[in-house]
């Protein structure tokens, strides 16, 4: 048998502080009072020391929407059809999604990866085949995937994530497409922090109250079910979506590559949960974008002691957070390398006096 994913399979730097006090200095006498800029002075320092300079720059920004189905909505936790997974691929492909109008707004480029839907697709050169199979199995019955099927899904996303056909990017974000997901992470959140199953657990696509009351039987049972299974890529193995693994694998490839991290919302934040229980250094890396309005998305966050940049009440995913919150990115890099000085533009500094 082929031996699993391993920390050594993702060899990620931590990032160095050796700039930081001169990036701090840099920011610090921009003709502003210290702090004035707010989010976007920490985000400037994030950047310029995940780039290691003084000047960082956003390279071919890329969004990458893994899609794949999920066995456990043969239990009724979500209000829409399985088949569902494949139409909106469908719609991303023809550009008619959320997330295409957000990308041609913010010249982001937008690939899709088939990781496992059940549906099958025609050539199209936004989309990549990868995938590992027809959705998962039903995880309140079985495991939803095996251990090999969970490591070729991490291999694969690593893989997408050194071949993207702009070898130059250098910031990345992350979405997804899949009926049944928000379970999915509900799970893999709920084993990975031991947070009460109801802080983890939310309506996902638009449940009534009863359908919510459902799930997370369901999914309490999913758990006790599998109890005994602790370690980090048994869990993910266990309760992943292969859309959910093969943007960990991408999301820790991405890291050893040196990228920003956009980390979308609910569904792609339990990915990055995941990805840091495998290489905890990747956190470095990652800049949360928006804070899904479902429930559990923000005491995932306070878990992973994350901000993010925006809340907006969004719940959609697709990567429609990271890709929004681009912007500020490019503001946070543009003030930092164009904003004058108080010493270039003549301007007198504050004193210590009055």
């Amino acid at each position: 048998m082929e031996k699993n994913i391993t920390m050594s399979s993702f060899s990620i730097t931590s990032i160095s502080s050796a700039l930081s006090n001169d990036l701090q200095q840099k920011i610090d006498t921009k003709t502003k009072p210290p702090g004035s800029l707010g989010r976007l002075e920490t985000l400037a320092l994030q950047i310029g020391r995940i780039q290691n300079t003084l000047t960082p720059e956003l390279k071919s920004p890329t969004i990458l929407v893994f899609a794949g189905d999920h066995g456990i909505t043969e239990e009724g936790v979500s209000p829409f059809p399985q088949e569902v997974t494949a139409q909106m691929v469908h719609n991303f492909l023809s550009g008619g999604a959320a997330i295409n109008a957000f990308c041609k707004q913010n010249k982001l480029r937008l690939h899709v990866v088939d990781a496992g839907v059940k549906g099958d697709f025609p050539e199209h050169p936004d989309l990549t085949a990868a995938k590992i199979g027809r959705g998962t199995k039903n995880f309140a019955q079985i495991p939803a995937m095996s251990q090999t099927e969970c490591d070729q899904a991490l291999k694969k996303g690593a893989e997408l994530s050194r071949t993207l056909p702009d070898t130059e990017c250098n910031v990345i974000g992350f979405g997804e497409m899949g009926i049944g997901n928000t379970s999915s992470a509900a799970a893999l959140m709920q084993r990975y922090t031991g947070l009460p199953l109801e802080d983890c657990v939310g309506k996902g696509t638009g449940l009534d109250d009863s359908g919510l009351v459902r799930k997370r039987e369901i999914l309490k049972q999913a758990l006790d079910l599998h109890e005994k299974i602790q370690e980090p890529q048994e869990v993910l193995a266990t309760y992943g979506g292969f859309e959910i693994v093969m943007m960990v694998g991408a999301m820790l490839e991405s890291a050893v590559l040196g990228r920003i991290l956009l980390v979308d919302g609910f569904i792609a934040t339990s990915a990055f949960l995941a990805a840091s229980r495998i290489v905890p250094e990747i956190q470095e890396y990652a800049v949360f974008t928006h804070q899904s309005d479902e429930l559990g998305h923000r005491r995932m966050l306070e878990y992973l002691q994350a901000e993010t940049l925006l809340t907006l009440g969004m719940r959609l995913g697709e990567g429609t957070g990271a890709a929004v919150a681009f912007p500020l990115l490019q503001s946070a890099v543009a003030f930092l390398n164009e904003m004058a000085s108080f010493e270039s533009a003549g301007v007198s500094d504050r004193t210590d006096g009055e």
